[in-house]
């Protein structure tokens, strides 16, 4: 399905990066993993073949650790073929309420998080673009497609942060702005929009979320594999500028 292609996996050493990663390994691909978390990594490289991956600790928002990673990918494996951007820090300002945002944690907070996720486009397509080919996908959420239930959060100290919603929903604005602008330079863009993903939620939680949903409720992370393994084939070829809502239901 996607025999040789070599894929770069930014968030690599977290629920969904891992899993991709295993993904495209199981079908033949190569994988550059990219991760701040240095026993994150080395715990998923445990069982892989050296000849299948490159590990690097490294910054994907920082356009010179990007430019390191590239060079890096092509030294060993002679090309980079696409890129699947799923780094997110988790830090406490994603259950901040709304009355509770602080300019200076906002601020920080999309600069770190969507800024890098610009930057990153940005190195990222125009290595595609001189070599002539390339695929980007980046993560982004069923928040940045739909508002928040927030009814689901009741009698929890959870909740969905605005930040997240705007960082999300641009995310789905980028992958339609970047798909027309390098138009006409074999590159695709598209955007992967996933429901929860099943992570030690409380109980309560986790049955007002399924009653929202079809079938299954919050999802694992391996349930978002099989769109992103279409997305690198060549199945997807002409698919572009997408965003792909795997939720189960609940964002109808």
């Amino acid at each position: 399905m996607i025999n040789d292609l070599t894929v770069m996996v930014t968030g690599a050493a977290g629920l969904l990066g891992s899993s991709i990663t295993q993904g495209i390994v199981d079908h033949g691909g190569k994988v550059v993993l990219v991760d701040v978390n240095k026993a994150g990594l080395e715990k998923i490289t445990d069982n892989l073949d050296e000849k299948s991956f490159l590990s690097i600790v490294a910054n994907a928002g920082d356009p010179e650790e990007i430019d390191r990673i590239i060079a890096a990918a092509k030294k060993k494996f002679g090309r980079l073929d696409a890129a699947i951007h799923s780094a997110y820090p988790r830090d406490g300002i994603f259950s901040t309420k709304f009355e509770n945002t602080i300019q200076q944690h906002l601020n920080d907070y999309l600069s770190s998080h969507l800024g890098g996720a610009i930057l990153f486009s940005q190195r990222t397509l125009e290595f595609f673009k001189n070599q002539g080919h390339g695929n980007l996908i980046h993560i982004s959420s069923i928040m940045g497609a739909a508002t928040p239930k927030f009814e689901n959060y009741v009698g929890t100290k959870m909740t969905s942060s605005i930040e997240y919603t705007a960082i999300k929903a641009a995310l789905i604005a980028m992958t339609k702005y970047l798909s027309k602008y390098y138009k006409g330079n074999n590159i695709r863009v598209n955007c992967i929009s996933p429901g929860g993903i099943l992570d030690q939620q409380p109980d309560s939680f986790l049955e007002k979320y399924r009653s929202c949903c079809n079938d299954k409720g919050m999802l694992d992370a391996e349930d978002l594999v099989g769109t992103a393994l279409y997305l690198l084939s060549d199945h997807s070829r002409y698919v572009t500028g997408q965003n792909i809502i795997i939720d189960d239901g609940w964002s109808l």
